[in-house]
């Protein structure tokens, strides 16, 4: 009797320790699977039929998502599978295609065919097809520039450039529909610019932050660069090595479309009865010193192909974004006022072409503030700039900017969130300029037929 109990104590005492190790063995598993994802995932461009995925594994790893229309979740479909590879910092971008217009779909990453339990929402959307058919859909979205990410052994002695990281969970409270990151998205160091293996590394730094993964997983996400993400700083067309960074930032921000061929960053898109465009204030630059002021800023190939696309569209905001600013008129640091000629030359062809609906957006400046150009016989050009996100703090002081609107000026971190709404004859764009909190500091609005 005794020694049929201490053999049955014997069974569950082996019974536990291989259920115990069994779910050791499990979890350890498990853990692996979570500890291969590196940053991501984000959700990329957005059309009517196809979205952007993107995300990055920390070593090889074969990768696809899932997803489902949220009004019937039960149906799910899946992107291809593609396995991560060193060469591109284990960086992936994927297509969801065949997608509905107008359509809200969740998602969920897969790695090593295992799930990623993600402690925040993972969606995207693709664009209604409201044209002939409705007003356009109301839709809001953010703007920012100027992510300095601290990381100390590569960073200046010293107090840490970056700052305020609660900024990126604050733009998520938001719930834009997509953002828009103006330059100097990542903050290149002396060790990163010459070599690849360099711009891969930073790169990775920055997307890497943990406040900024739920953003980068519930908003879609569109880039253009300034100096820092492009290389050293105040950078221009003489920067030997802008071929590899032009391949670095294509593998860390998808893009809808290259109109420009290979090379320059530029694109557009639309959304709802909004065109943006994405300018390159790098790849055609002449350098800061060159004393000729007939020099290029954007570039006459670039500024032909913006003006032909400005023509062409039927928009009625045309959103145009660039790293440095256009319309404040002081010549100071890296300002397109420093580029008299071009610069009087993109605004006197926007004039002269008759195009409705033209509102700038730039950052660079690490402080935020709105300039009005007024213009004879025609509507005033305006220049939102915010800047900057987490990098440091600048004050113009005295600068002479004569078109900033007054009240506008701002040195803190801070980030705009703009909003398109009403019936397509009367379309306001309002503009909430707002610190690091989420407190607006001031806003603007802007009606379409202001701008004809």
């Amino acid at each position: 009797m005794v020694k049929g109990i201490l053999q049955y104590c014997k069974a569950i005492q082996l019974r536990m320790k291989n259920t115990i190790l069994f779910f050791f063995l499990f979890s350890s598993a498990l853990l692996r699977a979570q500890d291969l994802l590196q940053s991501g995932p984000m959700v990329g461009y957005s059309d009517h039929r196809e979205v952007a995925l993107w995300v990055q594994t920390k070593v090889a790893a074969e990768v696809y998502f899932r997803f489902r229309d949220e009004k019937n979740p039960a149906l799910f479909r899946k992107t291809t599978v593609q396995k991560s590879q060193k060469e591109k910092a284990f960086a992936l971008t994927f297509k969801a295609d065949s997608l509905l217009p107008g359509t809200v779909y969740s998602f969920d990453l897969l790695i090593n065919g295992k799930q990623q339990k993600l402690p925040y929402p993972c969606r995207f959307q693709t664009l209604p097809l409201w044209q002939f058919r409705t007003d356009p859909p109301d839709f809001s979205f953010t703007v920012g520039s100027c992510a300095y990410v601290n990381e100390p052994f590569w960073d200046r002695p010293g107090k840490g450039y970056g700052d305020s990281m609660l900024i990126f969970k604050t733009i998520a409270e938001k719930k834009p529909d997509f953002m828009l990151w103006i330059g100097d998205n990542t903050y290149t160091r002396e060790g990163d610019w010459n070599t690849k293996g360099g711009f891969l590394h930073r790169y990775t730094h920055t997307r890497s932050l943990p406040e900024m993964q739920p953003l980068l997983a519930s908003s879609h996400h569109y880039a253009t660069w300034d100096d820092h993400d492009y290389g050293p700083n105040d950078s221009d067309r003489s920067f030997w090595n802008k071929q590899i960074a032009s391949e670095i930032f294509e593998t860390f921000w998808p893009m809808p479309n290259k109109p420009m061929g290979n090379g320059p960053i530029c694109q557009t898109f639309g959304w709802g009865d909004c065109q943006f465009f994405m300018l390159d204030d790098r790849w055609f630059r002449a350098p800061n010193g060159e004393k000729d002021s007939t020099k290029a800023f954007l570039g006459d190939a670039q500024i032909n192909w913006l003006m032909d696309a400005l023509i062409f569209s039927k928009a009625n905001f045309k959103i145009i974004a660039c790293g440095g600013q256009v319309i404040n008129n002081a010549a100071v640091y890296e300002n397109y006022a420093s580029y008299p000629v071009e610069r009087r030359k993109l605004i006197d062809r926007i004039t002269k072409a008759g195009i409705n609906g033209v509102v700038f957006l730039s950052g660079d400046r690490h402080h935020a503030e709105l300039s009005r150009l007024e213009r004879p016989g025609t509507y005033p050009l305006y220049d939102l700039t915010t800047s900057p996100l987490t990098a440091g703090i600048h004050n113009p002081g005295k600068e002479a900017n004569t078109l900033r609107v007054e009240g506008t000026l701002f040195n803190g971190h801070n980030f705009a969130q703009i909003q398109v709404s009403g019936p397509l004859k009367n379309r306001v764009l309002k503009m909430n300029l707002s610190d690091n909190r989420g407190n607006v500091v001031w806003t603007k609005e802007i009606k379409a037929e202001e701008l004809r």
